[in-house]
């Protein structure tokens, strides 16, 4: 019979940010994949745990997956943890919780901490909806089709990323998006734990004088809703759909849809018009 792949989240930086069922589990597994097997080794010692490791991360998930697999399938129960927070998002435990579904393993989490959340909840911005954007690519073209996507995007914005790329990440998002209101959380959980409410171009400027120190969330504004359109602005779009062969109805709909437009005013507008062309 097949054993389990558990997703176990651990501690974002504090070590007693974990819980009693993420402690049992990790002493119950035969094996524990760890995206670093020194960093998961502070937190066994601490808890005095001596589940064996093997080590999974993004160069060598390939090789390793297929192993850890086989091994759940012949019986054997793993606990997959990253460096902090809930495995599997932003990191290549995704790879292998998509392979255990894929081989009908029993994906069993254990939820706890998510720097995500983490973040969002102390930001004072936005969370009813919010959009997590991981880490920005550092191929230039990739970056820059990612930005442009997220020009209009009206929910919060959460990125990660690393200190030595913040200043150029903060540049990016200034000159692709404008200026906007920014959090910047960093080392949540740890001693020097901050969040630092701002704008864009004033975290583009505070950290052009300040070296930028740990590991950093950042939360951004998301795009102010557009004003639907007027009806008088949107005829032209109504009468171009008219030329496809939809009736007025369905023509005043779809535009409504995508402009914004009210769709009562602009069927007015357009069979005031349009029936006088006709």
């Amino acid at each position: 019979m097949p054993g389990k792949l558990y997703i176990v989240a651990t501690p974002i930086g504090n070590l007693r940010d974990i819980t009693e069922r993420a402690l049992e589990t990790l002493k119950t597994v035969d094996f524990i994949a760890a995206e670093d097997t020194r960093v998961t080794s502070k937190l066994l010692n601490h808890y005095s745990i001596k589940a064996p490791l093997i080590s999974y991360y993004e160069h060598n998930k390939k090789e390793q997956g297929g192993k850890i697999i086989s091994r759940i399938l012949s019986g054997e129960s793993c606990a997959l943890v990253s460096d902090a927070g809930t495995p599997a998002i932003s990191d290549p435990g995704e790879d292998l919780s998509r392979l255990a579904a894929e081989s009908s393993i029993d994906v069993v989490p254990i939820p706890g901490p998510s720097a995500i959340i983490t973040a969002l909840s102390a930001s004072g911005m936005k969370t009813g909806r919010f959009t997590f954007e991981g880490f920005l690519s550092t191929s230039r073209k990739s970056r820059s089709e990612h930005l442009n996507e997220l020009i209009d995007e009206e929910r919060t914005m959460v990125f990660y990323e690393a200190p030595h790329k913040l200043r150029k990440t903060l540049k990016d998002l200034f000159e692709a998006l404008g200026d906007r209101p920014v959090c910047l959380a960093r080392e949540l959980t740890k001693l020097h734990e901050q969040f630092l409410r701002t704008t864009l171009s004033e975290a583009v400027s505070l950290y052009e004088e300040t070296e930028p120190r740990g590991e950093y969330v950042l939360i951004v504004a998301g795009a102010e809703k557009k004003a639907p359109d007027a009806p008088g602005d949107v005829l032209p779009l109504v009468g171009e759909r008219l030329k496809t062969g939809v009736t007025l109805s369905e023509a005043v709909k779809q535009i409504s849809r995508e402009t914004g437009a009210k769709k009562s005013e602009l069927y007015r507008a357009a069979l005031e018009k349009y029936k006088k062309q006709s």
